[in-house]
C-alpha cells in the first residue's frame, strides 16, 4: 500500500471516530413500524389505532402497519406484543379488557402488566348500547322491561372475552340488574356486521366504532354511559337521562412497547404521539366518532403506568361480582 493510500485510510477512519452518533449508526426510526391491534379490523381499538398511527407515521417519516390480531379477547395479540423484540419496531395498542381486566379473566396468561412499558394514553372513549333497528324495546324503560320479562332471551355481542367491550356488557348488566346472554366476537367489527343482518339483538361496544352505523340508520343507540350527551349523537340519552344512573364507565387505549424498549425510543414514540394527537385532521375525527383526546398530563408514560394497576383492580372487584 503505498503512502498516499495509508493516509487517506487513517483520514476515513478518523472522519468516522468524530462523526455524529447518527451518522455512525441508524437513526430511529429507519424503516416501517408494526402497531398490533388485538382485535379484527372496524372496531374502537382498530379505528383509532388507523387514525392515530396514520398521523404518527407523517411525524416520524416511516409507515405505521397495522396488524390486526383477534382472539381470546386480546390475549392472543398482547402475547405476541410481549416478546417482540424490543426495539421499537413493534408496538400494541391497549385498552381496559387487554392491560386490565384480562389478568383476572385468564389465570394462564403469557405475560404481565410488566412485560410492557408505556409509550402513552391515547383516546377516552364513550361506551354505548345498540340495537338491531327492529328490536320492539325503543327506550331503555322498555328494554329493561323486555329483559326482565324475556330472561336470557335477548343477545348482546361482544369483541371477546376480556375485551373492552365485554366489560362494558358487565358494567351495564350489573347496573340494570337483567339477565342476558353475551355472544362473543373476535373484534367489535364482526359483532357490529351481525348485529346489523340481525343475527343479534345488540351490542357493547364504543361511540368510536358505533357512530357510523348509528347515524346512517343501521343500528338503533340505545344508551350512552357518559354524564353529557355526545356531540356526534346527541339524540341518545345518557344513562343518567334514561333512568339508570349507574351505568358509568369510560373506555380507553394506550400504546405500549415490550419491556426493555430504550427510554430514547420510548420518548421519541410519545413525541410523535403528542404532535399527532394535536394535529387538526385528528382533533376533527375524534369529535366526530366521539372520542376524547387525553390532556397534557395522562399523555406521559408515568401517567400510564400509574393508571394500570388501578384499572386492574378495579376490574378484579368487577369481575368477581357474579
Amino acid at each position: 500500500m503505498t503512502t498516499i493510500s495509508k493516509l487517506g485510510g487513517l483520514a476515513v477512519l478518523a472522519g468516522l471516530a468524530f462523526a455524529p452518533p447518527t451518522m455512525a449508526q441508524d437513526k430511529y426510526p429507519s424503516k416501517a413500524i408494526t402497531m398490533i391491534v388485538p382485535f379484527a379490523a372496524g372496531g374502537s381499538s382498530d379505528v383509532i389505532a388507523r387514525l392515530v398511527g396514520d398521523e404518527m407515521g407523517r411525524v416520524l417519516g416511516q409507515r405505521i402497519v397495522m396488524e390486526n390480531m383477534g382472539g381470546a379477547g386480546g390475549a392472543t395479540a398482547l402475547t405476541r406484543a410481549s416478546r417482540a423484540e424490543p426495539d421499537g419496531y413493534t408496538i400494541v395498542i391497549g385498552n381496559s379488557g387487554t392491560n386490565a381486566a384480562s389478568y383476572s379473566i385468564y389465570p394462564d396468561l403469557k405475560y404481565t402488566q410488566a412485560d410492557f412499558t408505556p409509550i402513552g394514553l391515547v383516546a377516552k372513549t364513550s361506551p354505548m348500547i345498540a340495537l338491531k333497528l327492529d328490536f320492539p324495546a325503543r327506550t331503555l324503560t322498555e328494554f329493561l322491561a323486555y329483559a326482565k320479562a324475556n330472561p336470557g332471551k335477548i343477545s348482546l355481542g361482544h369483541a371477546g372475552v376480556g375485551s373492552s367491550n365485554y366489560l362494558i356488557c358487565r358494567n351495564f348488566i350489573k347496573a340494570a340488574g337483567v339477565d342476558v346472554a353475551l355472544v362473543s366476537y373476535r373484534g367489535a367489527g364482526p359483532a357490529l356486521n351481525d348485529l346489523m343482518g340481525g343475527q343479534i339483538d345488540g351490542v357493547c361496544d364504543a361511540a368510536t366504532s358505533l357512530s357510523g352505523a348509528v347515524q346512517g340508520e343501521k343500528v338503533r343507540a340505545l344508551v350512552v354511559a357518559t354524564p353529557s350527551r355526545l356531540a356526534s349523537l346527541p339524540d341518545v340519552p345518557t344513562s343518567q337521562e334514561a333512568g339508570l344512573p349507574a351505568f358509568q364507565a369510560q373506555g380507553w387505549n394506550a400504546l405500549f412497547a415490550p419491556k426493555g424498549t430504550p427510554e430514547p425510543v420510548i420518548a421519541r414514540l410519545n413525541e410523535a404521539l403528542r404532535t399527532a394527537l394535536s394535529s387538526a385532521t385528528l382533533q376533527n375525527r375524534f369529535k366526530e366518532l366521539s372520542s376524547i383526546p387525553p390532556g397534557a398530563d395522562e399523555l406521559a408514560p408515568s401517567f400510564v403506568a400509574a393508571m394500570v394497576p388501578r384499572e386492574i383492580e378495579k376490574y378484579r372487584l368487577l369481575l368477581q361480582e357474579k
